[in-house]
């Protein structure tokens, strides 16, 4: 009997090894063989990658019946097409394409082309969405009669049930087009819409549009409602026609509320810019009456305006320049100068204490009040605090211990004035570098922006729910973006509740209720 050997063992154990790693090495050397045969033409582009992935899919089910789930799993993975350079993939011809540079017409295939028509495809499919009678809630299990059953059980306190019935009313809105009656009904506006402003009751409606040959085109359009629950608007007799640029509008009150409109036009050519203090009654034929002042103030390059509503400085109102914030009493001609180290892109006053609020491109947002003089070292600026692109919109709330502010980021944050910093932020906003406003209705706790994506959105102002998402009407571009009025009394104190949109030459109302009807024929109630 031959004596066991460790040693010898081991031997063994190497040599066994070693046929298994010779003979592993054998069927890989096959394999790869096997694989140069399929794909060693892989040169001819990605279509042949295409293929080959068919191949294999097929080769594997063949061979192995009980790998159809992982095979089937294999090809869900690969209709997710990954992205190539210099290629795009065409779900429906399940193919690769490949993609020319530059943005030419002759090129059909270009990645900017393949964008737009990706969003237009989704915005086709949301305005489809938007035509349901029934949409989808602003949050989960959020309805009517919940609510209702809540507040009957005391669950719900008033405020909080008043703000989420409004929240269940905006997602129930739907588009109507309204016909703009005028004097001249012979001529139908095609001109686009760039701006439009509602005064404090939403009675009238400041327009400017654009004009083919250049310029813009601005007037006022006055809004009624009816007993049976119609909206009518009717455009003025007179409107007015300038070759420069209308950049910021506000309305103002000088001899009572609204009676006048603060526009600033920037200068074109030998046509110097100015601010302009127009009556209202100046649009209109059917008023007999003076017009009232109307005045125009040589200040160039006005990015913004603002008129105070304070008792102290009712008469006085601001422009937001390059570097500069000019303060004007509007009957004494009196200015107060203030020098800034950015242009200031957004203003608005406070109500309770004459305060200014500035918003720059620089991204500080400061205030100024009034009863304080300017100094060189900007001592007068009450409070400063920084967002990170530049400002276009601020709106002061209610309560004036909070600010709204929106910039170039599509960042939109509330603003604690007395600490400097934001307690909330609302999400979903877009914009690269358009000078946007926001609009805010805190009766009904709303919160809505127009992005540069042509898209309207609406947001809880309390806790920033993003509400809803509108589409535009008409396809996207940045010289098509919507301007929107959002009023709890659109036509008066009798008036109806909704959004007023504007986009291209034509005019919507998305009302709350949902059995409005279009084009009703009758006088509306006066």
């Amino acid at each position: 009997m031959k004596k066991w050997n460790w040693r010898e063992r081991q031997r063994q154990n190497r040599r066994q090894g070693g046929g298994q790693r010779h003979e592993w090495y054998r069927g890989s050397r096959q394999r790869s063989a096997q694989d140069e045969h399929w794909y060693g033409h892989n040169d001819a582009g990605p279509s042949n990658r295409e293929s080959q992935r068919r191949y294999d899919h097929q080769s594997a089910s063949a061979s192995s019946p009980s790998s159809s789930s992982s095979s089937s799993s294999s090809s869900a993975d690969s209709s997710a097409a990954p992205e190539l350079p210099g290629f795009y993939f065409d779900p429906e011809k399940n193919r690769y394409f490949r993609l020319l540079p530059g943005h030419n017409n002759c090129n059909p295939l270009t990645r900017e082309k393949l964008q737009e028509k990706e969003k237009e495809k989704q915005r086709n499919k949301m305005l489809a969405e938007d035509d349901k009678l029934r949409k989808k809630a602003p949050r989960s299990g959020l309805n009517t009669s919940l609510l209702l059953q809540k507040r009957h059980l005391g669950l719900l306190p008033e405020n909080s049930y008043c703000r989420l019935v409004h929240e269940v009313k905006v997602s129930g809105m739907r588009r109507h087009k309204l016909e703009i009656e005028s004097a001249d009904s012979s001529t139908p506006n095609t001109d686009n819409f760039r701006l439009i402003v509602g005064d404090s009751a939403c009675e009238r409606v400041f327009t400017v549009n654009d004009v083919s040959h250049g310029g813009c085109k601005y007037g006022i359009m006055n809004f009624s409602s009816s007993s049976r629950g119609s909206l009518s608007v009717e455009m003025c007799d007179n409107l007015y026609f300038t070759n420069r640029k209308v950049n910021s509008i506000c309305w103002a009150s000088v001899n009572y509320p609204d009676s006048h409109v603060l526009l600033c036009l920037v200068g074109v050519a030998d046509t110097p810019g100015c601010v302009s203090l127009l009556p209202a009654s100046l649009f209109s034929n059917s008023n007999p009456d003076q017009p009232g002042m109307l005045c125009s103030f040589k200040i160039s390059t006005a990015w913004s305006c603002a008129w105070c509503l304070n008792p102290q400085f009712d008469k006085t109102f601001s422009t937001g320049l390059s570097r500069r914030v000019i303060v004007k009493d509007a009957e004494t001609g009196r200015t107060q100068t203030y020098s800034v180290g950015s242009d200031v892109l957004a203003q608005q006053f406070a109500l309770r204490v004459p305060v200014l609020f500035n918003g720059c491109r620089s991204g500080e947002i400061f205030s100024i009040d009034l009863r304080q003089r300017g100094r060189r070292d900007q001592s007068w600026k009450a409070n400063r605090f920084h967002q990170e692109s530049a400002i276009t919109s601020v709106r002061v709330l209610e309560d004036e211990n909070y600010l709204l502010a929106a910039d170039m980021l599509g960042q939109i944050k509330l603003w604690d004035v007395r600490v400097s910093k934001p307690v909330q932020e609302y999400r979903g906003h877009h914009n690269e570098h358009a000078y946007l406003p926001i609009h805010v209705n805190e009766r009904e706790g709303l919160l809505l922006a127009v992005g540069q994506d042509c898209y309207t959105r609406l947001w809880s102002l309390k806790d920033g729910h993003l509400l809803r998402t509108i589409p535009s009407p008409h396809p996207a571009a940045n010289d098509l973006i919507p301007s929107v009025v959002l009023s709890s009394n659109l036509g008066g104190c009798r008036g109806l509740p909704g959004l007023l949109m504007a986009v291209k030459h034509d005019l919507y109302y998305f009302p709350y209720n949902t059995d409005y009807q279009d084009g009703y024929e009758g006088q509306p109630d006066t």
